[in-house]
């Protein structure tokens, strides 16, 4: 079953909502206007009854009612709606006026068929006491006019209604469809979205409050988007980069060998030179589907507890002959417990650690510094060295990313992973890492929060 547009919607909702308003008005107007001629009906009644009973008061005797007949013409005789007839005990009719030996008897609201169709009366009824001898006054009031006054009147509110039921129809498809302009445009800009237009945005100034949040959402969806892609785009770049230079040095070694005979020795030094490209391949393809499923949300580290500071001599210790042979000092100080993945943490302060020491002058100092406070537990990794550029910080966490495009190549085991490997870890452990750099120190600064 097909189902109504938006706009349908709308437009029929706003009908019923008009035709209800309106039947409701007319229905009230149609019965206040009925009620206040019932009144004025019932109104003429009581006077003429009224005034009947005082007149007819004034009689000491039947026998001089005649006298009154005058009288009673000029004040019941005198209304073309009204018919009159006063009947005595004997049913004698003493007085009759405006066909009143035909009145209709007994009930209000009477039908009496007459010339011209059938009329409909109001009528009123009152035995009194004159002379000490009963009289029955009767007195019917001819409505019918007023009864097709409101017939009328219900052909024209019930007409008035459909053509303001349609109307109202009209009108809110229009309105609807005005309103909704700016979800046509969502529409459009989505229906038009593909890798080339991502940076296509919807104007949010000229749409209605209520669908602010709505483009807003929607541009800032797009924003996540063309970033994401640039982000894989330049990531794919990258990889076949990285790769061709392995896969280039493989293929001229090995031409560089087949091209004559070579001796057992030469023979072992080319597939120990190749070992170690295959080698340096397969870290770098370990460590992008490390990172593809840190993205993913599959990266669980393992629960427990952890001596940080003792992690950190493990790696100190590791590290110090190189150290020693630069003359660096790499100095820790504080300590820590927290709950982790004890090899993930490892391999992520590995990362740091290395960094530090690729980039420190000879004679240097790197300084490991572990605090704990009320926001959790901070580790920071601080090395003198060039001071790295403002704008380059951001990205120093990006795949493949280098602070100098030069040295795309870098060190046969630095691929440019590895502080993309270490954010993944440390966000997978519900902490933040950043980095700042100024007066030739650079440092990276980490939080893992408490409770997290």
């Amino acid at each position: 079953m097909k189902r109504l547009s938006l706009t349908a919607r709308l437009s029929l909702m706003f009908m019923l909502a008009v035709s209800g308003v309106l039947g409701a008005a007319g229905v009230f107007f149609h019965q206040l206007s009925q009620h206040h001629f019932d009144d004025l009906d019932r109104q003429t009644l009581e006077e003429k009854l009224h005034a009947s009973r005082e007149l007819l008061q004034t009689l000491d005797d039947l026998s001089g009612f005649d006298r009154l007949q005058p009288q009673l013409q000029a004040l019941l005789g005198g209304h073309s709606d009204l018919s009159v007839r006063i009947v005595d005990a004997q049913g004698q009719v003493r007085f009759a006026a405006r066909g009143g030996a035909s009145l209709p008897g007994g009930h209000a609201h009477a039908v009496q068929p007459a010339s011209g169709g059938p009329r409909v009366w109001r009528h009123r009824a009152e035995v009194m006491m004159v002379a000490g001898q009963p009289l029955s006054v009767e007195l019917a009031l001819d409505v019918t006019t007023h009864r097709l006054f409101f017939r009328t009147l219900t052909g024209w509110l019930w007409g008035a209604w459909l053509l303001c039921v349609l109307g109202s129809g009209v009108l809110g498809w229009l309105l609807a469809r005005s309103g909704l302009r700016p979800l046509r445009e969502v529409t459009q800009v989505a229906a038009s979205v593909s890798a080339k237009s991502l940076t296509e945005r919807i104007p949010a100034e000229s749409v209605p409050a209520e669908l602010r949040q709505l483009v807003l959402a929607f541009n800032a969806m797009l924003a996540r988007l063309e970033e994401a892609f640039v982000r894989l785009s330049n990531f794919s770049a990258d990889i076949a980069h990285e790769l061709r230079t392995p896969v280039s040095n493989l293929m001229t070694h090995t031409e560089v060998v087949l091209t004559r005979a070579r001796s057992r020795e030469e023979y072992q030094e080319t597939l120990y030179s190749n070992l170690e490209e295959l080698r340096r391949m397969a870290r770098m393809i370990d460590d992008m589907l490390f990172l593809a499923k840190a993205d993913n949300g599959l990266i669980t580290p393992e629960t427990g507890l952890i001596d940080l500071r003792a992690l950190c001599e493990q790696l100190i210790e590791f590290y110090q002959m190189t150290a020693d042979d630069r003359g660096v000092q790499i100095q820790l100080t504080g300590a820590a417990s927290l709950q982790g993945d004890a090899a993930m943490l490892h391999r992520a302060l590995s990362n740091l650690l290395s960094n530090a020491l690729r980039y420190t002058p000879d004679g240097g100092v790197i300084r490991v510094v572990i605090e704990a406070g009320d926001a959790g537990v901070a580790l920071s990794v601080g090395n003198p060295g060039a001071t790295i550029p403002a704008q380059h910080l951001p990205r120093l966490f990006d795949r493949f990313y280098r602070v100098d495009p030069a040295r795309r190549e870098g060190s046969p085991n630095n691929a440019g992973l590895g502080l993309a490997i270490t954010r993944s870890i440390i966000e997978a452990h519900r902490g933040e890492i950043s980095c700042s750099s100024q007066d030739g120190w650079t440092d990276f600064k980490i939080l893992f929060r408490a409770g997290g």
